[in-house]
């Protein structure tokens, strides 16, 4: 399993020491690029299950490419 975590910047040290100790956790820091790529894509695939579950309206893909 994969978790991404949002921990404040004076905490990290600490909290990736405890992470070094527990020999079943690979863990690596994320650059804030990467970080929110991820945030977005995950927002974007909540906003699609909403949109196939009927509790969010989509719009066209040709109103999509005249925003463009």
């Amino acid at each position: 399993m994969k978790l991404l975590l949002d921990i404040k910047d004076a905490k990290v040290s600490q909290f990736m020491e405890v992470l070094k100790g527990l020999n079943y956790v690979k863990a690596k820091p994320l650059s804030t690029y990467k970080a929110k790529i991820l945030e977005d894509v995950r927002e974007a695939v909540e906003e699609m299950a909403l949109i196939k579950s009927g509790k969010l309206k989509g719009r066209s893909a040709e109103d999509l490419m005249n925003e463009l």
